[in-house]
């Protein structure tokens, strides 16, 4: 097939193209939210989430002509076992936009319309995340064949959505009527909480195994090693958030201690991701000195440490203290450059069409240690 195929060019605009439009959206969320500086970038993030719904529109716009004039491409995307699981991410971009929306939206809808975009967006991704959660897995378990080294950070994908669920479902559980649906999404909220945590353990163990064991393939697949940060820091955004809905709706001291969630828990977990961060930029720059080649992996870098600077935000607002306020600042700046770094190679990929042509089934990656690397 002809690099100018343009069957070959539609193939590559799976699923995986979403983890864009996430980690262009989270920049806006967390921005807003920022302690000492946020309310100064209200104007900022307003611009980022305008691009992120453009992008979000026009990738939307894309798969559904793909899917009207080319089914047959979902089908190999479906039974790919890397592209399959990146179907986690077209969820998880509507739920990052429908939060923004309640942030910015007001700047040019009206209150009645920003809720009805929401609720919508956040409604479809918590859906259909919770299908591709049940229903990727079991393609893994049951139709898949992988290679004892295969678990790699995109199997996260699917079981993170629930996650997003629960911290976008935290912003809008005030906006429900009446107390008792409000209770019943907080408990529902709790629930697909635990669906993302258990999960997404159970996967981070696999993966600690293969790099154990196996080691790293120092290519494009090296940067999913940052999706571990996503569930790490998206459960602490998401016990802050709704420890302080709890607050509002439930009895006390059952609300006292869904509050205190976001210390007790938040604060461990944060410091192992904070731990983490150190060991996937290390292996992230042994890749870069052996010439990891650009890929839409690349996005990686970003939605996930977003979610570390809305989780820090929620536990410095839960303790005050400047600590996780400059910390959360100086993870924004950490953001702000991974989007660059992605952006940028995105760009750089149109140019030069590594990003527009693909095979029709990722290539399978072999996970390797280089014994001699002192």
């Amino acid at each position: 097939m002809s690099a100018n195929d343009p069957q070959a060019i539609g193939r590559h605009f799976g699923p995986n193209w979403f983890a864009s439009v996430m980690g262009t959206g989270i920049i806006a969320n967390a921005a807003i939210g920022l302690p000492v500086v946020g309310p100064r970038l209200a104007g900022f993030g307003f611009v980022v989430w305008s691009l992120a719904s453009l992008m979000l529109i026009t990738l939307l716009v894309v798969l559904l002509l793909q899917a009207l004039l080319k089914p047959h491409v979902y089908r190999h995307h479906f039974d790919d076992p890397v592209m399959s699981q990146f179907w986690g991410a077209p969820p998880m971009a509507l739920m990052t936009i429908a939060g923004g929306t309640l942030l910015f939206g007001h700047h040019v809808f009206s209150e009645p319309v920003v809720l009805a975009i929401a609720w919508t967006l956040w409604l479809v991704g918590t859906v259909s995340g919770f299908v591709v959660a049940i229903v990727v897995p079991f393609r893994l378990f049951t139709h898949h064949r992988v290679r004892p080294d295969a678990a790699f950070g995109g199997w996260l994908m699917p079981v993170v959505s629930p996650m997003v669920s629960a911290a976008i479902g935290a912003m809008l559980i005030p906006h429900a009527s009446g107390l008792v649906l409000q209770q019943t999404m907080l408990y529902l909220c709790y629930a697909l909480f635990g669906v993302s945590l258990v999960g997404a353990l159970i996967i981070i163990t696999l993966i600690w195994s293969r790099l154990a064991h196996y080691g790293t393939s120092g290519g494009a697949r090296v940067p999913t090693l940052w999706i571990v940060l996503g569930p790490l820091g998206q459960s602490v955004t998401a016990a802050g958030a709704l420890g302080l809905v709890a607050l509002n709706i439930v009895d006390q001291p059952l609300a006292g201690s869904l509050n205190a969630m976001a210390t007790l828990y938040g604060i461990p977990v944060w410091g192992f991701a904070f731990y983490w961060s150190f060991m996937a930029a290390l292996l992230t720059l042994r890749a870069f000195r052996k010439k990891m080649p650009f890929a839409l992996t690349w996005w990686a870098f970003t939605f996930p440490v977003g979610t570390c600077v809305t989780g820090t935000t929620q536990i410095a607002l839960h303790t005050g203290l400047p600590l996780f306020e400059w910390a959360a600042v100086l993870l924004f700046v950490g953001l702000l450059c991974a989007w660059l770094t992605a952006a940028i190679g995105t760009l750089r990929g149109f140019r030069g069409h590594q990003v527009l042509h693909a095979p029709a089934r990722a290539p399978e990656v072999a996970s390797r240690k280089n014994l001699d690397d002192s």
